[in-house]
């Protein structure tokens, strides 16, 4: 497979773009007519500062830092997202593998980068999605009940990986751009989940875990496997 990496740098994530302008014009108008009906007064004073911090607060969620993975990537499992290690355990696995695999599930407040890149390099063999509730992420049942999108990879020595993008309670729109039959590379985006929500990776048992619960990972930076 060619190590040539299909890298997108993006400062601001492109699904906030829209998001962001609409935003801004909404809040200019919005403080534009409190100044031209109240005048300069402590109480347009305060919904200016709360207009902008509130922005500023949408410019945080949306922000996609440029990262390049320094390691070796074959049998490297990276960090799809950044957030903590919720959950570090055998399950059982009924929506693609139906077999026994190792769960990693990475919980993402809306203070967290919420791009999702690649956790392997490979091919990918199947995509999906499925409808569901809008619970708490990181509730255990949200892995099978809640919305959300799979990404099924095989690496180049034919192991496969899963990645299951989960909405959460306030998380409205999961957005996947895999593609069956494509090739993918660490350092890809993967797709992007708006508003808080997890993304698990789903791993052959007797892969070797390097994390913890209660670590914090850096998406496409922090190992959080190693394939045997």
């Amino acid at each position: 497979m060619s190590r040539l990496k299909k890298i997108r740098e993006i400062r601001i994530h492109r699904e906030g773009t829209d998001t962001l302008i609409i935003s801004f014009i909404l809040l200019l108008a919005v403080n534009a007519a409190v100044f031209y009906y109240i005048g300069h007064n402590v109480l347009s004073y305060v919904i200016a500062g709360v207009s902008v911090v509130c922005y500023l607060l949408m410019i945080n969620f949306f922000r996609c830092p440029i990262r390049r993975f320094q390691g070796e990537t074959f049998k490297t499992v990276v960090a799809p997202a950044d957030g903590t290690v919720v959950v570090v355990e055998e399950v059982d696995e009924y929506e693609y593998f139906h077999d026994r695999r190792l769960m990693v599930s990475i919980f993402m407040s809306p203070l967290n980068v919420h791009a999702n890149r690649y956790p392997v390099e490979g091919r990918i063999k199947k995509v999906g999605h499925q409808k569901g509730r809008f619970q708490k992420a990181w509730l255990p049942k949200a892995s099978t009940e809640n919305e959300r999108s799979m990404v099924v990879i095989e690496t180049p020595d034919g192991i496969e990986v899963m990645a299951r993008q989960i909405a959460g309670a306030m998380a409205r729109r999961i957005v996947t751009y895999a593609e069956t039959g494509e090739d993918c590379y660490i350092d890809e985006h993967m797709g992007f989940i708006k508003f808080g929500s997890r993304v698990d990776v789903y791993l052959p048992i007797g892969a070797e875990v390097l994390v913890d619960l209660g670590d914090k990972t850096v998406g496409n930076e922090t190992v959080i496997a190693k394939l045997k």
